[in-house]
């Protein structure tokens, strides 16, 4: 039986909790703490032991967090923030500022918008350094681990704050080598798709394919639209894909108007918890400006 006490709980009580949370592996969170993963084995006891209740649901697959635990780790990530300001305001002059500041996005975005901007930004904070991660998900930055996600959505999540770029419109592609002028001249010809079906199964282009291309079946999938439109412009076949990525590139034409249905926006996000970081307030700052799409 697990018996409360009225002993608080400690600033490392909260930060083992919080690094669970995160990891959802005894191993991982060990490795984040620094520590040996029996000891995170026997501290999560003893809070337990403490609190009078269960923090985790242990399976083989790891450590689920409970609701006690859920609320435990949002307080910690609130001191978190809080100490990682001080810190960084007690080390830094005026003018200067320093630290890490990791971004999530996808690859494609990555490629055809980050990327570019970065070493202006660089030259403009020397003592910044970045972490770059990629994936079709938000639950790096949902975690805390990212600073700043930039995302094309219709509707980002609530929980996170930003900014709406512009907008992302999508058109169908072929390789400008392939001699095709209109989709329905590509249809005709029965020309071979590339697709991200199994990657992006509700991204909107794969939802447009299939309401207005029932009985194309693709030949390629992929799992990301940098990799589709180089595809298309290897002449693999076509696609639906971003216009900020055809701009770049000189072999690729458009067989169709962008497609409304198909159109997102690029968004720029935060936690609310680390957005007054001056690092992080720094660099989304100058991404807004930097990658700025035409309405």
């Amino acid at each position: 039986m697990i018996a409360p006490t009225h002993d608080p709980l400690t600033p490392a009580d909260l930060e083992t909790v919080l690094a669970l949370c995160r990891a959802g592996q005894l191993g991982h969170a060990a490795e984040r703490l620094g520590v040996a993963p029996s000891t995170v084995f026997r501290a999560i006891q003893r809070i337990e032991r403490r609190l009078g209740q269960r923090l985790f649901q242990r399976s083989r697959s790891g450590y689920r967090p409970l609701e006690l635990a859920t609320r435990l780790a949002a307080d910690a990530e609130r001191i978190e923030a809080a100490l990682e300001h001080a810190r960084a305001e007690a080390r830094q002059s005026p003018d200067e500022i320093t630290g890490s500041v990791r971004i999530t996005t996808t690859d494609t975005i990555l490629h055809g918008l980050l990327a570019p901007a970065l070493p202006a930004l660089r030259r403009r904070h020397p003592r910044l350094d970045f972490e770059l991660n990629t994936g079709n998900a938000l639950a790096n930055l949902s975690r805390r681990e990212a600073d700043i996600a930039l995302r094309a959505t219709r509707k980002p999540p609530d929980y996170l704050v930003g900014r709406p770029l512009g907008p992302i419109p999508v058109c169908v592609y072929a390789a400008r080598s392939s001699g095709l002028t209109s989709l329905d001249e590509a249809c005709e010809q029965k020309v071979e798709w590339i697709a991200p079906d199994d990657a992006l199964p509700d991204h909107p282009t794969v939802a447009w394919r299939r309401k207005h291309l029932p009985r194309v079946v693709p030949a390629y999938r992929v799992d990301s639209l940098f990799t589709l439109m180089d595809l298309v412009g290897r002449g693999l076949g076509i696609g639906l894909g971003p216009g900020f990525l055809a701009e770049q590139r000189g072999d690729l034409v458009a067989l169709t108007p962008p497609l409304p249905e198909c159109e997102t926006a690029l968004w720029l996000l935060t936690h609310p918890e680390s957005r007054h970081l001056r690092r992080v307030s720094a660099v989304s700052g100058y991404l807004a400006g930097a990658i700025r799409l035409a309405e």
